[in-house]
Formats: structure tokens, C-alpha cells, sequence
């Protein structure tokens, strides 16, 4: 059997594999390697090292095959699968990516503790490291937390907070936590003297839809809708993929431009796409956010 496009990366490889283990089969690397057109000791790589982080999931067969422990046969969604093999190759991206962390990452419980939003990372010490695994477990089991929070006017200190999920977005971990009955998000590197309750709460099922709707780590309710005009050389990336919040095409333009709307609950979820887009994006409404957006690029090329 040779390989089909669907087989070209690593990640869609691990997923197959798995997908297959899932199932109940028995796979052996020399089949592995003919289907997928590389070397023996690539699969063998895949198995006892890439796929060798999932512990006792995956155990040997005396004619040196590979299988699924039975006990876990059908247990792993597909989204499971494909995360597990897609963060093959953002392992950095975790602060903290050891065994049982991709373990608990494969939990489809964890699907809605961690979420990322965007490529790059920061680095976290090990003592935010350490902190990190506590929020996350403390995130998981529902548990109260309080912690020191370190503001531009000075520390404040947070106490019984209810910690809902934690974000990557561009680049930077935040946690989303109710405080009273306010949702707020909190730069995870800014927390220091962690403290975990051993009470625990109850997750409230609309604050649960709600961070599943949000683009970004921008917690307010009041969204402000913005209206972009993209031109007709820009138009084909926002047709292929969605560059802004919220994004909904209202119109095909005559000269191949489009009026692309967005529902942001801050300016910084927008601001940074239309500038990165200068000329080819121009904000329609409100009219105020252009017209402060030109002062500024003025101001910069007055100054460059």
C-alpha cells in the first residue's frame, strides 16, 4: 500500500495510528513503514517514543507488535486523537509537557480546562510552572483558588476564586476565573502565592458557553460591532479562513472588494489585524476607530 496525501505530515500519521489502536488493532512496524513510505526505525520512533508518552495505553504483543491495552478500546474520541498528535509538534508551546500531562491532555474532560488561541508561547519558570499544573488540576477538580496579582498600581490579592479555564492566546497564558460575579481574565505570569482551596464549586453552565463564544481573553459582555472593508487583493484570505473575531462576510462587492464584520469586545482584538492589513483593510464603522487609526499611523511615519 503506498501513501495516500491525507498520510503527509506527522501529525496526520500519530492520528491514523492511534485512530487504529483505538480500535482494537494489532499494528506492526514493518506494515506501518510500507503504507507510509518511511523507514522502519521512523515508525518505531513514532511508537516506543512520540506515542510511548501515553504510558500504559499502549502496550507490546510477543510477536512484537503494537496494541491498545483493552481496557481502553473506544475510550478516546477522534478529537482526543488529533490533539495528542498535533501537539507532537507544539510540545514548547506547554510549559509543562511531561507523561502525564499529555495523558491528562488526551482526558476529553481537559477539553474544556485548556484552550490555545495562536502559535507562539512565552517561557514560564519553574516556578510558574509548578503553578501552572496546580491552577490545571485545581481548574479540573473545581476547585476554589486565591493568589497575589501583580497590577501596573501594585499587588492585589484575589480570594476564592472560581477558576474556569486556562487560555494560551497569542503567545500568553491567562486564567478565566469568576470573581463574585464578575468573569475575569488574569495574565497567568503575574500570579504568585497560589493558595487551593479544598472546597469546591459548581460551574455555572452559561459562563461555560460563554468562554467557549469568546475569540480572545476581552471578558465583556457589551460587544461592539466593527465593519471592515477588504480589498479585492486581501479578500481571498478572509473568504479562505476567518482573521477577525466573530467574522461574518455581509458583502460581495463590484470590484471583487468585501464589507467583512466583526463583534470585538475590546479594540486591541482589531486593531493589530487592520494595521498588520494597511492598505487592503480599512475600518468602515465606527468611523472614530479609522479616524484615531490614521492619526496614529501619521504620528508614526511623521516620526520614522
Amino acid at each position: 500500500m503506498t501513501r495516500s496525501a491525507g498520510h503527509d505530515t506527522l501529525a496526520d500519521r500519530l492520528t491514523l495510528i492511534l485512530c487504529r489502536l483505538n480500535q482494537g488493532h494489532t499494528l506492526h512496524p514493518a506494515d506501518l513503514a510500507d503504507e507510509f513510505a518511511v523507514s522502519v526505525r521512523t515508525i518505531q520512533r513514532d511508537l516506543s517514543q512520540r506515542l510511548g508518552q501515553l504510558g500504559d495505553l499502549i502496550e507490546r504483543t510477543e510477536d512484537g507488535g503494537y496494541r491498545m491495552a483493552p481496557q481502553y478500546f473506544g475510550k478516546l474520541t477522534l478529537t482526543d486523537l488529533e490533539r495528542f498528535a498535533a501537539l507532537t509538534g507544539l510540545s514548547g508551546l506547554y510549559p509543562v509537557f511531561d507523561d502525564n500531562f499529555v495523558r491528562e491532555l488526551l482526558d476529553s474532560r481537559l477539553e474544556s480546562v485548556l484552550q490555545v488561541r495562536g502559535h507562539s508561547y512565552e517561557a514560564l519558570d519553574s516556578a510558574q510552572q509548578q503553578r501552572f499544573r496546580q491552577v490545571e488540576a485545581a481548574t479540573r477538580e473545581r476547585q476554589l483558588i486565591g493568589f497575589r496579582y501583580r497590577k501596573p498600581e501594585g499587588e492585589k490579592t484575589y480570594e476564592a476564586l472560581h477558576p474556569y479555564r486556562l487560555v494560551n492566546h497569542t503567545g500568553i497564558w491567562y486564567l478565566m476565573a469568576l470573581d463574585g460575579s464578575t468573569l475575569k481574565s488574569f495574565a497567568f505570569s503575574r500570579i504568585s502565592a497560589l493558595l487551593v482551596s479544598p472546597e469546591r464549586f459548581e460551574p455555572e453552565p452559561a459562563l461555560t458557553a460563554r468562554l467557549d463564544a469568546e475569540d480572545g481573553i476581552w471578558l465583556n459582555e457589551q460587544k461592539t460591532e466593527v465593519v471592515l472593508k477588504v480589498s479585492r487583493d486581501a479578500a481571498g484570505y478572509f473568504l479562505r479562513r476567518k482573521l477577525v473575531p466573530a467574522q461574518e462576510i455581509v458583502r460581495h462587492l463590484e470590484d471583487g472588494s468585501l464589507l467583512v464584520s466583526s463583534r470585538v469586545a475590546h479594540p486591541n482584538q482589531i486593531l493589530p489585524i487592520v494595521r498588520y492589513w494597511v492598505p487592503n483593510v480599512r475600518i468602515v464603522s465606527p468611523e472614530g476607530w479609522q479616524k484615531d487609526l490614521k492619526r496614529e499611523l501619521a504620528t508614526y511615519v511623521s516620526q520614522a
